[in-house]
């Protein structure tokens, strides 16, 4: 398969997944929010905390963040919780170590709940809930 090809189609995913997302709106059900402050372990892992609520998955479901400081286009995935789509709210909290160490101060955090649909077959990500949020990173 030529490179060509490769990236023709994963651009295709990507749009399909940006197709995907949900439109956000003011009164929606489901929700993701993110602390307003993170911490940094002395050996560089990053643990970030916040709230989601979401209902009606026909398959596993998960909260996802990442994080980005100084360069918005590179962001580092921190972790992934399962979430429990019951309509209530839960808390999650997501660790990992960066490929690249982050430093304490202002960072931007996008966390999302996307469940892993296998109603064609496949499995394709339905989101339920993303949210972007500056928070302040603490040495812990």
């Amino acid at each position: 398969m030529s490179l060509r090809s490769v990236l023709g189609t994963a651009a295709g995913a990507a749009l399909l997944l940006l197709a995907a997302a949900p439109a956000a709106t003011a009164d929606s059900y489901e929700t993701v929010t993110v602390d307003p402050t993170g911490s940094i372990a002395p050996d560089g892992t990053v643990t970030l905390s916040g709230t989601y609520r979401c209902l009606g998955n026909s398959g596993p479901a998960y909260v996802s963040s990442s994080v980005s400081q100084g360069d918005p286009s590179v962001r580092h995935g921190i972790g992934g919780t399962r979430a429990v789509c019951d309509g209530m709210e839960h808390s999650w909290v997501n660790s990992g170590k960066p490929s690249h160490p982050v430093a304490p101060g202002a960072a931007r955090v996008e966390a999302t709940v996307m469940e892993l649909s296998a109603g064609s077959g496949l499995p394709l990500p339905r989101f339920h809930a993303v949210r972007q949020q500056d928070i302040t990173l603490t040495e812990s």
